[in-house]
């Protein structure tokens, strides 16, 4: 019988997971030493120690199928650029972004728990444990989206090597060149404008009100009389919604159309109605604080150390 006593111990010795030691310890027959040896070979109590440092480089992959119905992007960090070219690597995250594409996994958590696709006999989880070990950084699957159409089509798009990734899901009944070709366009769109929602009908109502009082109080310091601080606000909204929607967007492509005018343009030469539903955009290291290193202060650090 492990004791838990045992595994907090070869926990604090290891950093390794509290499943892991347990497991290990079993293993072992209880020989801590034993235990310590297990999980340095198997690569986890060096994937673990490296568990702190923070991975906000890395790679967006995306899969499409053949037949441009099915689709999966995933979101995949390391410490520096340098292991975000390395070839083990960039195929991890496009065996994931695949995985990702018929995944029924409703989070991220369960996701690393499927059984990874180039290797069965492990899960995503224990197969990225020895990569962290084999190539000496920390690593994170971050992050995952799938799209699924019956009538339409999915394009993707990888920007700055896998710095920005994009979905774009295209609803239409005729099957057509043209729509593969729009779907890649937004794709393009949304890389390169940002947009925040797919229409005004999907804003978060909150986020508008918030707006809504910055304008008021720009209009208000600007000197703007009261009666026409209301007209102010509500141009500045609508611009601010043209901005931050897709479909009300001006196409980057070309300035003299937005989205709306591209889609219904399309949707003629076409011969049916063509309609942008979904999209998702993940950005490398979005909302991740990266720690910034102070170099003097470190090495004065060392040098009170030496002391």
């Amino acid at each position: 019988m492990i004791s838990a006593k045992a595994v907090k111990e070869l926990r604090d010795r290891t950093g390794a997971g509290m499943m892991d030691c347990k497991k290990t310890l079993t293993e072992a027959n209880g020989d801590m030493e034993k235990a310590v040896e297990l999980l340095r070979e198997k690569g986890l109590a060096a994937a673990a120690k490296k568990a702190g440092r923070v991975a906000a480089e890395g790679i967006i992959a995306t899969y499409v199928s053949e037949d441009k119905k099915t689709a999966g992007i995933v979101e995949v960090n390391c410490e520096t650029d340098f292991v975000a070219i390395n070839e083990e690597f960039i195929v991890f995250a496009n065996n994931l972004a695949k995985m990702a594409s018929t995944t029924t996994c409703a989070n991220i958590d369960a996701f690393v728990e499927e059984k990874y696709i180039a290797n069965e006999e492990k899960t995503v989880k224990e197969y990225l444990t020895e990569l962290i070990a084999k190539i000496g950084e920390n690593m994170n699957v971050r992050r995952f989206s799938k799209f699924n159409v019956e009538n339409g089509t999915i394009a993707s798009y990888i920007h700055g090597g896998g710095r920005i990734g994009v979905l774009t899901k295209v609803e239409c009944d005729k099957q057509s060149e043209v729509v593969q070709t729009v779907a890649k366009d937004l794709a393009m769109q949304v890389a390169a404008a940002n947009p925040l929602y797919l229409d005004d009908t999907s804003v978060d109502q909150e986020a508008i009100e918030k707006e809504k009082e910055i304008y008021r109080v720009q209009a208000l310091n600007e000197g703007k009389p009261e009666n026409i601080v209301d007209k102010m606000v509500l141009g500045r909204v609508k611009k601010y919604l043209k901005e931050i929607c897709l479909v009300d967007q001006v196409w980057v492509k070309n300035g003299d159309y937005t989205i709306t005018k591209l889609l219904q343009e399309k949707s003629k030469e076409v011969g049916a109605d063509m309609k942008v539903t979904s999209f998702v955009r993940f950005e490398k290291g979005e909302g991740i604080e990266k720690k910034e290193e102070n170099f003097a202060e470190e090495v004065a650090k060392q040098m009170q150390q030496g002391k």
